[in-house]
């Protein structure tokens, strides 16, 4: 996380997707916590929850022995989702354009794309397989 940011919530799932309603219920005390605009609140429900679909499925391969590590930390103005994985990571930079016509009629590739459009930034770190999700409250 961000310098100023404290940690006020977390936690920890195996890799499944039933487990997502946990997460859900995680965004929705935190939003209500934090009285987040409700404008915002579908926002913060993508954006974390498909960062979470991402950790289950590309980074722990659904291995049910392994946890999606989620951690919430608040500023004045801003809060942030933080979602570790326990796999090798990947290349975040150089992720093709969901947009380009060649890629538009693809299932999938869209995930990070929409963490990005739906948050204020996106920052990842060990190697990828960890990355924090900021949001204004305004």
């Amino acid at each position: 996380m961000k310098e100023g940011f404290v940690q006020i919530d977390s936690l920890s799932i195996p890799s499944d997707f039933s487990e997502l309603t946990k997460v859900e219920s995680l965004i929705d005390n935190v939003c209500a916590k934090l009285a987040v605009n409700e404008d915002y609140y579908g926002n913060v429900l993508i954006a974390v929850t498909e960062a979470v679909n991402n950790a289950i499925q590309h980074g722990n391969k659904f291995d049910t022995n392994l946890s999606v590590d989620l951690y919430v930390g608040d500023k004045e103005t801003d809060f942030c989702f933080s979602v570790k994985d326990h796999g090798d990571g990947f290349d975040y930079n150089n992720l093709p354009d969901p947009t380009a016509p060649q890629n538009i009629e693809k299932e999938d590739g869209r995930g990070i794309f929409l963490m990005k459009s739906l948050s204020e930034d996106v920052v990842f770190d060990e190697s990828g397989s960890n990355v924090h999700i900021y949001f204004t409250k305004k």
